[in-house]
């Protein structure tokens, strides 16, 4: 059997030469890579890609001729392919890297302006991985994600089954916290899972493996989107009803306890899981702050950041959940905490929003709960 037809074929598209010669190197080193092309701009790569299509293109965003976005909605029309942006990001390169993400890119590498030969020698197991999730994704799971909205419930449905009484209930306490951890396809999980909670949901805490400058716009987006104020998080910041906290990229979270009130710590500290920030940091804080009072999500994404910290948290009476495979763009990190034990729940994505109101509206009696739970499909009345 020949080996080359089970490797990886990776199209390389970026003007710069020592990008395109540093990445060859990083990929040279893993076996089950091959390199088919690296090519100045899209241009070259259409012409490239007539001869034999890649598994995974690594694209840069701003290059001459075409710029990657168009080259993504040609190639996402023509034959949709996993893409791995590798660009330098600013803060207004973050909101052009979120359009990409929409037009189903799956993994985005942020190099620097600066030193970016060492960054991606250094960055070369990080860099590998991305192109093994992105040749496992499923871009037909990310297009059909992208065509749905989850509607859970109406502002009526909201006023009908959160009464006066039970928002001033939930503003008196924060001892129940969501965490939610994701990577590959998790910026499209994510933008469907927070905008169908309503306005008064416990606390929730996210990360998302995604680069620095790229989380503040992520989160802007998602709080545009969403009835529940999110924001990326800030030392210190509190963890209130109603509130989705995004850990900044490039920095680990971790949630703290002060007295009756839950807070989050941002740091700095060594890669986990060659990530940071870290899934395994947060859970593993979550399950020793807030224990049995947390519930744990685990959605798409590759590796098995997440397992060990899911697990820690069951193991202290958490409730947790995993997104199953055939919503998944990527299985690995559910797969991964299936297999580790610290699973209760798999389901899909459509119904983890319905999940989170049901394991933590433990005021509403339970017609109510499953009205709520159940209003996609019907209109629940007082």
């Amino acid at each position: 059997m020949d080996k080359k037809k089970n490797k990886i074929k990776v199209l390389l598209v970026d003007d710069s030469a020592v990008v395109r010669q540093s990445l060859s190197r990083v990929f040279a080193t893993a076996p089950d890579i091959e390199i088919i092309g690296s090519v100045i701009d899209p241009l070259f790569a259409l012409e490239r890609m007539k001869q034999q299509w890649p598994d995974v293109i690594v694209l840069d965003i701003e290059m001459p001729r075409m710029d990657g976005i168009t080259f993504l909605n040609i190639i996402m029309k023509e034959h949709p392919t996993p893409v791995v942006v590798c660009s330098a990001l600013t803060a207004k390169g973050a909101e052009t890297t979120l359009q990409a993400l929409s037009l189903g890119a799956v993994e985005v590498i942020n190099k620097p302006a600066i030193g970016v030969k060492d960054f991606l020698r250094e960055s070369a197991e990080f860099l590998i991985d991305a192109v093994r999730a992105a040749s496992c994704s499923d871009l037909k799971k990310l297009q059909d994600n992208s065509n749905k909205k989850i509607e859970i419930n109406s502002s009526s449905v909201e006023d009908a089954v959160f009464s006066n009484d039970l928002q001033g209930s939930m503003n008196n306490t924060t001892d129940k916290v969501v965490a939610i951890g994701t990577s590959t396809g998790g910026t499209q999980a994510l933008e469907l899972i927070l905008p169908a909670l309503p306005r008064v949901v416990p606390g929730i805490v996210v990360v998302q493996h995604m680069p620095e400058k790229f989380t503040r716009s992520f989160a802007e987006r998602l709080n545009s989107l969403s009835r529940i104020n999110v924001k990326e998080a800030e030392d210190n910041d509190r963890v209130l009803p109603g509130v989705a906290l995004i850990a900044p990229g490039g920095r680990h979270m971790v949630l703290v306890r002060s007295g009756a009130h839950y807070h989050v710590k941002i740091h700095d500290g060594p890669p986990v899981n060659r990530h940071r920030p870290s899934v395994d940091v947060l859970f593993r804080s979550v399950a020793k702050v807030a224990g049995k009072n947390s519930y744990g999500i685990i959605l798409t994404g590759m590796g098995d950041d997440g397992a060990r910290g899911l697990k820690e948290m069951q193991d202290v009476g958490a409730s947790t959940v995993a997104q199953d495979e055939s919503t998944s763009i990527v299985f690995g990190m559910p797969r991964e905490a299936v297999k580790h034990g610290g699973v209760q729940t798999v389901l899909p994505l459509q119904e983890i929003p319905g999940s989170i109101i049901r394991n933590h509206s433990d005021s509403v009696d339970m017609q109510q709960k499953s009205c709520l739970v159940n209003s996609c499909r019907e209109v629940c009345s007082k």
